[in-house]
């Protein structure tokens, strides 16, 4: 590659870890810049050397988050192992899922997913007034780390926003809390999913740590403005990140 190429690249991953440190999605931006810059490169390869770069600025995210957010270590850390596995497997079980069909799945629940938090507004804005029980919250984290971390491994885009959405409708946790909470959980599904495809030669490790690099700086920014400026701003780049993937996702699949 180029020094351009190179250049394009950092700025990408710069800019996804931004996005999914405040509401996930960034795969949306690294994915698509890879292609374009390396078209012969292999899809697994591509998804391998996202996820170093992915879970290099997750991890910065969760440290950031957990100076301020109180956080559930019991139960997150059990649910980051869960999403480990799955997302191990769905990286295993790519070459067997038709995206044709997987593909437009998913753009129907993320245009759900924005219908919804627009509809309610108050949801991820306050705390719920009554806190699940520790068996819901262990029982929510439980199911959501098992099939988001397979969706993860298999896919990838919008695992940080569906794992968001879920924290803060079943749990009724304001979105700050539950982007903190989405971090450990992606941390484990990234470290899974990684482990897989690297084992098997999918990763560009030089590329993948400069990228790296480049997602830390941007997980930094995102995590520490999400904290300053609280829901209300999360809730508006959700929004935001949901209708891009959307079409994203449409023009990938139609266009």
């Amino acid at each position: 590659m180029q020094t351009g190429d190179w250049a394009v690249l950092l700025v990408a991953a710069a800019a996804a870890g931004w996005v999914d440190a405040v509401v996930g999605g960034g795969g949306l931006i690294i994915l698509p810049t890879l292609f374009l810059v390396a078209p012969g490169i292999a899809p697994q390869t591509a998804l391998g050397t996202n996820k170093l770069a992915a879970l290099a600025g997750t991890a910065t995210a969760v440290l950031t988050f957990a100076r301020k957010v109180p956080m559930q270590w019991a139960v997150l850390i059990p649910g980051a192992v869960i999403a480990a596995i799955t997302a191990a497997c769905g990286a295993a079980a790519v070459s067997l899922i038709d995206r044709d069909l997987f593909i437009p799945l998913i753009m129907v629940v993320l245009v759900g997913v924005a219908v919804f938090v627009t509809l309610r507004p108050s949801v991820g804005l306050t705390m719920a007034t009554h806190p699940p029980t520790r068996r819901k919250v262990i029982l929510v984290v439980a199911l959501a780390s098992g099939l988001i971390g397979l969706y993860d491994g298999l896919l990838g885009p919008g695992t940080g926003t569906f794992l968001i959405i879920s924290f803060a409708t079943l749990l009724g946790t304001e979105f700050v809390r539950a982007a903190a909470m989405a971090k450990v959980i992606n941390c484990g599904s990234n470290v899974g999913a990684l482990v897989f495809l690297g084992s098997t030669g999918h990763v560009l490790w030089g590329l993948g740590a400069a990228m790296a690099v480049a997602n830390v700086a941007g997980a930094l920014v995102g995590s520490r403005m999400a904290l300053a400026k609280g829901a209300g701003f999360v809730r508006v780049v959700l929004l935001v990140v949901v209708v891009v993937m959307v079409i994203r996702l449409g023009w990938q699949q139609f266009g």
